[in-house]
């Protein structure tokens, strides 16, 4: 390498570390900044001037190679310019700034090397808006800047359609500028990743002094931090209108081969740029977690207050009605959405002056994308829902509908399942989550309480009637007739056949009238319903009218536990309860199973296994049929044949913080020992 080469780059190095500096230097650049700064307390709306300023860069800088097709100002874009710009009061604050205006544009219009003299240069500047605060100071600036810049554009766009501007175009050297295109092509790109970093910092600032003062306190660090660091914010990029009005000096100045860019200019733009990006995120603090901050705690006051009304936390035509609000994602089931739909209609008819409305909020979480697909999804929820839903979802990017998600989350529980809140006539929360009450006992729970879900267990016995409680208008008739009903389920179609065949005949020899049923699993899946179409084909039995009802039977007893455990129950002590954990044992088992009653007497139920040996031991049992009658004879074989060892187990889905630390088998009273189970809802 030669000494010349040596001494050329030891000169870019020490250009470029100009735009460095010590933490020292920092204070003593900031104080020297801050001097400037002179406020007279006149302020104006910086607003409609910043887009003006904004509407001149897009306009005038060019989207590809400089030719004279890519600089066509669009008329749309000139009619919304003037609906922004024409407002009342605009034009007279431009006419008391035009003066300030000028005297920069004149600073800014020479051409600047760069280093100390652009940081004389920018403090010069400063000097000239000392009286303005420090979002005023950057847009006119900026105003400033787009005045030279937009008029060197304006010759290029009028060069081939105006004799006075082909002539200006001559002594701008506009023909050798657009003879060099290419070359200039890194200089362009240059002066519009700093326009756009400038425009960055501007509008993020001006938001920045928009914000109410209750978001302003000066004894929180992160926005004390943010107001010390918008005056740095200001001057770096300043000094990116310096750069920029040095550049397109050049630009003119262009003669014979010199070169449009050299690589140190190339380094210190990129420094630039670096230094106004990092200056940026400094007072860009999230005012959006402030307002979520701000609206948390409102949405916290406004639930622990009683109101003469519901009108606070909902709308007028809520007066005086219980509110539920349905919270879910846009995930919320079909079968939920159905059952839901029919309990309400059924509500309507039956009890047509009872005082609830229902009120859907969907949520979008920020690990849900929104794409087109979620809007049709959200519209075709809407559209066949009956009850009142919001327009748009809950969206985490919104402050506003982040604190409310935010809420929602930590006061009341939502993970990913949906939850039915209710609020009472005065917008106090009546119950956190009534989802289970409605899937139990429907519109009876009205007015979802803790005390009428007590009272409605005191009046609830483990009977068929109360398992089944209408899913199957034929179940029901079958119990008024007397009849002995057998519900059976699990995915094994092979023990489907054998248990269905064997019942017949022990039905047959015994001189019963037996109704079978068939309840699948509780996630009734494909297989569940290829089991279905071999017992219609078969004639194997009689089963639940549609993979619905079916999901609706098995989560009609998952919510009885859960609404047993949120009320303190034990299994220990319980012995409903014990009768539920034995139902979700035997539908998480691999095995079939099944149960009989007659009318209101109580249910004999087992494994499949168990049944079956029960069953085909008839001959041993059958001398009892007559005394004791079916069922009871049938229960006690069963006991009888019960074996030594067995293990039960079921899962819980982890609702609104309601699984318990520890649970006792239903069987054997012996602790049962707890697993993780992660789980698609389509396995």
């Amino acid at each position: 390498m030669s000494s010349e080469q040596t001494s050329e780059n030891m000169q870019k190095l020490i250009k470029f570390d100009r735009l460095k500096f010590s933490a020292s230097e920092d204070n003593m650049m900031l104080k020297q900044i801050e001097a400037t700064h002179e406020p007279d307390g006149r302020e104006f709306d910086v607003n409609p001037l910043l887009h003006l300023v904004e509407q001149i860069f897009t306009c005038a800088t060019p989207k590809s190679d400089v030719t004279f097709d890519s600089l066509d100002l669009k008329t749309n874009d000139v009619e919304a310019l003037e609906d922004k710009t024409h407002q009342a009061g605009f034009i007279s604050t431009l006419e008391a700034l035009a003066y300030t205006i000028d005297r920069i544009s004149c600073e800014i219009r020479c051409k600047c090397s760069g280093g100390e003299e652009a940081h004389q240069r920018a403090i010069s500047v400063l000097n000239m808006v000392s009286s303005h605060p420090w979002d005023a100071k950057l847009v006119l600036s900026l105003s400033a800047f787009a005045v030279n810049y937009g008029e060197f554009w304006l010759v290029f766009q009028s060069y081939n359609s105006n004799d006075l501007a082909k002539s200006m175009a001559i002594l701008k050297q506009v023909p050798e500028i657009l003879g060099r295109s290419s070359m200039l092509k890194p200089q362009f790109n240059s002066i519009k990743d700093l326009i756009k970093a400038m425009l960055d910092v501007a509008n993020c600032i001006v938001k920045f002094r928009e914000l109410p003062s209750q978001y302003i306190t000066t004894d929180e660090s992160a926005f004390s931090t943010a107001l010390a660091n918008i005056p740095i914010a200001v001057y770096w990029a300043i000094r990116c209108v310096v750069a920029c009005a040095s550049q397109i000096a050049r630009l003119k100045g262009l003669q014979g081969d010199e070169h449009p860019l050299s690589t140190s200019e190339a380094w210190e733009i990129s420094a630039l740029v670096h230094k106004i990006l990092m200056s940026k995120k400094k007072p860009s603090f999230d005012a959006d977690d402030k307002r979520r901050m701000e609206a948390y705690q409102m949405l916290l006051e406004l639930f622990k207050t009683s109101h003469s009304d519901n009108m606070k936390v909902d709308i007028d035509v809520f007066k005086d009605t219980h509110v539920l609000l349905l919270i879910s994602n846009l995930d919320i089931s079909h079968d939920e959405l159905e059952v839901l739909e029919d309990i309400y209609r059924e509500s309507l008819k039956k009890r047509p002056g009872i005082q609830y409305e229902i009120v859907w909020l969907p949520i979008i979480d920020q690990s849900d994308p929104w794409m087109e697909s979620s809007q049709k999804l959200f519209e075709n929820h809407r559209a066949r829902m009956p009850w009142y839903t919001r327009h748009d979802p809950l969206r985490s990017p919104s402050p506003e509908d982040g604190a409310v998600i935010t809420f929602i989350k930590k006061e009341w529980h939502y993970g990913r399942k949906p939850i039915l809140v209710v609020l009472g006539p005065r917008g106090q929360v009546v119950c956190q989550n009534a989802l289970h009450m409605m899937w139990i006992w429907k519109d009876e729970a009205f007015p979802f309480t803790t005390s009428r879900e007590e009272d409605l267990w005191k009046e609830a016995t483990w009977k068929l009637d109360f398992l089944v409680d209408g899913i199957d208008p034929r179940i029901s008739e079958w119990i008024a007739a007397g009849k002995i009903i057998c519900l059976y389920g699990g995915d094994d179609i092979e023990w489907i056949q054998r248990f269905t065949t064997i019942a017949k005949k022990v039905a047959e020899s015994a001189g019963i009238s037996l109704e079978m049923v068939y309840v699948g699993k509780s996630n009734p899946k494909e297989l569940v319903y290829t089991n279905i179409k071999t017992i219609i084909e078969d004639k194997l039995s009689h089963h639940l009218k549609g993979l619905t009802s079916i999901w609706y039977f098995w989560v009609r007893i998952e919510s009885m536990l859960y609404s047993k455990m949120r009320l303190g129950q034990t299994v220990e002590k319980d012995p409903t309860m014990q009768e539920i954990l034995k139902m979700l044992s035997f539908d998480n088992s691999h095995e079939g199973w099944a149960l009989l009653s007659k009318g209101s007497e109580e249910i004999t139920k087992a494994k499949g296994d168990s049944f079956l040996t029960c069953l085909r031991q008839y001959n041993q049992w059958e001398v009892h049929v007559q005394k004791k009658g079916f069922l009871q004879a049938l229960k006690d074989h069963l006991l009888q044949i019960h074996p030594p060892h067995h293990c039960n187990q079921f899962e819980l889905l982890v609702a609104a913080g309601m699984i318990p630390e520890t649970l006792v088998c239903s069987e054997c009273g012996r602790k049962m020992e707890k697993f993780f189970v992660y789980r698609c809802c389509d396995v």
